[in-house]
């Protein structure tokens, strides 16, 4: 029997992909937003693709904002954009 692979939205091309070929950010209890590279990090999680076109539609969206409900730093965004190969 094959194991069921778990799908996440991303933020950018609202496509629905599976959990592994996405980037998540994440907001830690503390309110602090970083970029989750093991992906079991604890706090809220989101979602964008790990390619520039997606990283630009979310940030120019300000999704990342409103699924987090607060201001994200430019540093992280820019960190997010500027690695693109996680």
């Amino acid at each position: 029997m094959s194991k069921k692979v778990p799908l996440r939205l991303c933020l950018g091309c609202r496509r629905h992909l599976p959990k592994n070929e996405l980037v998540r950010i994440v907001k830690s209890p503390e309110g602090e937003v970083s970029i989750d590279y093991t992906g079991k990090m604890p706090g809220r999680g989101a979602y964008v693709c790990n390619n520039a076109d997606c990283i630009k539609k979310a940030i120019k969206s300000n999704a990342l904002a409103r699924v987090f409900k607060t201001r994200v730093s430019e540093e992280i965004l820019n960190k997010l954009q500027n690695e693109k190969e996680i």
